[in-house]
C-alpha cells in the first residue's frame, strides 16, 4: 500500500483467544493505524499504518491494554529466548506435577478399598506453593486484565482455584475438633497442573512452529568474501552493497542474489528452484542467495541484499501464511469477546440459584467453581493441544509433518492433493535411467566413464560409480585428470584421451550425435540430462552416450493410486523442467502438471486450486515452504 509503513511487534503476556483479541483493539484505536493482525501462536502483531508513525506509541498502546509489546529482536535473540522460557515451563509443571500428586492419589486408591487421607496441614503445605507460586502468573496476569477492565482465561483460572484453595481454608479453620473436614486442596491443585501442562504443550508448539523461519535463516550466510581493487576481504553479509563483487569458492553458499561475472561451476539449486539437478553457472548467468557453489571459483556482482532477496521473500511469504487467520479464527475472536464475562456472569447466577433454591453455601458455592472450573482452559486450553499432540503424533509415525490444528481438522474434505517432485515423488539423486555404446559394450563404457568421475562429487559421478559398483565392474585409475569447467572432465587412460561431459562439450571437440542422434534426440524429450563419453586426439570419435535422471520413490506410484480410488485429484508442481515433470507424472498417471514454477508463483498456483476444493500440498524443499505455508 503506496505511503504505508508496517511494524511486526512481538506482544507478550497473551494467553487465549480474548487476548489477542484485546491487543487488536488496543492497537486499532490508535490514529493512523490502517490494519492489525495479532498471531496468538506466533505472538506477534503485524500492523499497517499510514505514513510514519514512532513504534513507541504502538508500544504504549499495547502496555496500556495489559499486554507487553517490544521491538523486534534478532533470531538468535528469539529463539534463546523460547528455549530458556520452555526449560521454565516444563520445571514448572514438573514440580506442580509432584505437589499435586500426593493429594490425589488418595482419591485414585479408594475404590480399591484403601481408605486414606492426608491430614489437613499436609494438604494445605502441598497446595500453597501450587497455588501461589506455580499459579503466581495467573494472578498477575488476571489483575492487568482487570485493571485493563477486561477479563481472560487467566482471570477464570485465579478466581475458581482461588475459591477452591480459600473454601478449603475455611472448612479446615471451623471443623469440630478430631473431624476431618471436606477439603479441596487438590481440586485448586490438579486444575492449576493441567493448566501449566497445557502451557508447555503451547510453548512447545510455538517453537516448533518458529524452527522453520529458523531453518529458512540459516541457509543465508552471515559472512562474505568481497572484492575490492583485486583485494579479498573478509565482511559480514549486512556490510555488502549494491554491484559489490563477491568471490564464492567451492561448496559455499552464495551470500547474495546476483550475475556471475567471472569463473564457471555448477549451483546446486535444489533447495531453492526444486532443480535436481545442479545447474550450469557462466558469466551472464543468475544467482540464487542461498544455493550451494559447485566446483568452481564464482565472482559474483550483487544485485539484490536484505529484504530484496529471493530467500527473503520466501521467508516473509511463509511468515505471512503463518500469520494470516482462517475464517474460523474469525469466529473464535467474536466469541472470545464474551465467553469470560458470560462464564463470570454464569458462575454468580449458579452460586445465587443454589443458594435460593435451599442449598448450603458450601454447596452453592462449590457448584460456582465447577463452573469456573469448567470453563477455564483445561478444557479449552489443553484438550486441544492435546488432541493436537495425539494427531501429530501417529501422523509422524507414517511421515507426514502436520502444520496446524485447522489441517487436522479440514483433512478429510481435501478434493485435490498437490504434490511437489523432487525429493517428493522422485528420490532427489539421480540415476542413469539409459545409456548406448556405440560399439554395443555397455560395460567398457561404464567402467571408462567410471575412470573418470572416480573422486568426483557431483551427483552425475555417483550415479555411474554406483552403476559400476551394482555391475561389479573393476573402475581404473587415470592420469592427467582435468575438470572441463561447466563441461565435464578429461583424462588419460590405457594411453587414450577420453572426455566425459555435456553436448557443449561434444561440439567443442567438432563432433556430432551422429548414430546415436535418435536416441539422444528420445532421451532429451523425456527431460533427462544427457553426458557424452568421447575419445579425443587426433580422431576424435564418440564412444557412448549415458541419460541420467531422478527415480520414482518407493510408494509413489501406490500412493497417487489411492487416491484416485478415493476420487482425489493429484497434481504435479515443481521448479524442474517440462520434459523431467512430464516423464515422471505419465509414470504416476497424474494428468495436471505445472513446470519450472517459480516459489512465489507455487502459492498462487495452490490459491488458484483452493477455490475449487479443500487443497493439500505434499513438498520437501524450501522451494515449497511458501505453498506449504
Amino acid at each position: 500500500m503506496n505511503g504505508s509503513t508496517t511494524f511486526d511487534l512481538p506482544i507478550s503476556g497473551m494467553t487465549c483467544a480474548s487476548c489477542a483479541g484485546r491487543v487488536e483493539r488496543a492497537l486499532g484505536k490508535v490514529p493512523g493505524v490502517q490494519s492489525v493482525s495479532v498471531n496468538l501462536a506466533n505472538e506477534r502483531a503485524h500492523i499497517e499504518v499510514l505514513g510514519q508513525m514512532d513504534p513507541g506509541v504502538l508500544i504504549a498502546a499495547v502496555d496500556k491494554a495489559g499486554y507487553t509489546a517490544t521491538l523486534p529482536q534478532s533470531e538468535t535473540v528469539t529463539d534463546a529466548k523460547q528455549a530458556q522460557r520452555l526449560h521454565h515451563e516444563r520445571w514448572s509443571l514438573l514440580l506442580a506435577i509432584a505437589l499435586a500428586l500426593p493429594l490425589v492419589l488418595p482419591m485414585l486408591v479408594e475404590p480399591f478399598g484403601l481408605h486414606w487421607m492426608l491430614p489437613a496441614w499436609v494438604q494445605f503445605a502441598l497446595a500453597t506453593p501450587v497455588q501461589f507460586i506455580f499459579g503466581a502468573r495467573f494472578y498477575i496476569a488476571a489483575w492487568k486484565a482487570v485493571r485493563a477492565g477486561a477479563g481472560n482465561m487467566d482471570l477464570l483460572v485465579a478466581i475458581g482455584t482461588s475459591t477452591g484453595y480459600g473454601l478449603s481454608i475455611y472448612e479446615w479453620l471451623t471443623a469440630p475438633v478430631g473431624t476431618m473436614p471436606h477439603l479441596y486442596f487438590e481440586a485448586s491443585a490438579v486444575v492449576i497442573a493441567l493448566v501449566l501442562l497445557g502451557k508447555y504443550l503451547e510453548s512447545r508448539a510455538k517453537r516448533q512452529t518458529a524452527s522453520a523461519i529458523r531453518a529458512l535463516e540459516a541457509l543465508r550466510p552471515e559472512r562474505a568474501i568481497r572484492v575490492f581493487e583485486g583485494r579479498e576481504e573478509d565482511v559480514a553479509i549486512t556490510a555488502l552493497k549494491l554491484d559489490d563483487l563477491v568471490l564464492v569458492k567451492p561448496g559455499e553458499r552464495f551470500p547474495v542474489d546476483g550475475e556471475v561475472v567471472d569463473g564457471q561451476s555448477h549451483a546446486d539449486e535444489a533447495l531453492i528452484s526444486g532443480e535436481s539437478l545442479p545447474v550450469p553457472k557462466q558469466p551472464g548467468d543468475k544467482i540464487t542467495g542461498g544455493a550451494i557453489n559447485g566446483e568452481g571459483r564464482l565472482l559474483v556482482r550483487t544485485q539484490a541484499l536484505g529484504a530484496e532477496s529471493v530467500l527473503a521473500r520466501i521467508i516473509r511469504l511463509v511468515e505471512d501464511a503463518q500469520a494470516a487467520k482462517a475464517p474460523i479464527q474469525k469466529l473464535v475472536d467474536k466469541v472470545s469477546q464474551v465467553f469470560v464475562p458470560a462464564v463470570l456472569v454464569l458462575a454468580l447466577v449458579t452460586l445465587v440459584g443454589w443458594w435460593l433454591y435451599g442449598a448450603s453455601l458450601e454447596t452453592a458455592i462449590i457448584n460456582a467453581v465447577a463452573v469456573l472450573v469448567i470453563a477455564c482452559p483445561c478444557a479449552l486450553g489443553l484438550a486441544t493441544p492435546t488432541a493436537i499432540m495425539a494427531g501429530t503424533g501417529v501422523a509422524a509415525r507414517y511421515g507426514i509433518l502436520i502444520k496446524d490444528a485447522e489441517a487436522l481438522e479440514r483433512a478429510h474434505a481435501v478434493s485435490a492433493v498437490v504434490f511437489d517432485k523432487t525429493g517428493t515423488l522422485t528420490s532427489g539423486a539421480p540415476k542413469i535411467a539409459h545409456l548406448a555404446a556405440v560399439d554395443g559394450n555397455e560395460d567398457l563404457l561404464l567402467q571408462q566413464a567410471g575412470a573418470l568421475q572416480r573422486g568426483s562429487e557431483h551427483p552425475l559421478a555417483k550415479a555411474v560409480l554406483d552403476a559400476c559398483g551394482e555391475k561389479g565392474l573393476i573402475v581404473a585409475d587415470v592420469s592427467a585428470s582435468q575438470s572441463l569447467t561447466g563441461r565435464g572432465i578429461a583424462g588419460t587412460l590405457d594411453g587414450r584421451e577420453l572426455a566425459l561431459g555435456n553436448r557443449r562439450m561434444l561440439e567443442e571437440n567438432g563432433l556430432s550425435a551422429g548414430e546415436l542422434a535418435e536416441s539422444a534426440n528420445a532421451w532429451e524429450a523425456e527431460g533427462r540430462t544427457l553426458s557424452w563419453l568421447i575419445e579425443q586426439g587426433a580422431q576424435p570419435r564418440v564412444l557412448g552416450l549415458f541419460a541420467f535422471g531422478d527415480t520414482l520413490k518407493p510408494g509413489a506410484l501406490e500412493a497417487v493410486e489411492q487416491l484416485k480410488a478415493q476420487h482425489i485429484s493429484s497434481h504435479l508442481l515443481t521448479g524442474d523442467n517440462r520434459g523431467s515433470a512430464r516423464v515422471v507424472a505419465l509414470a504416476l498417471g497424474i494428468d495436471d502438471v505445472h513446470a519450472e514454477v517459480l516459489p512465489a508463483d507455487k502459492a498462487a498456483t495452490v490459491a488458484e486450486l483452493k477455490k475449487t476444493g479443500v487443497v493439500a500440498m505434499v513438498g520437501d524443499g524450501i522451494n515449497d515452504a511458501p505453498a506449504l505455508a
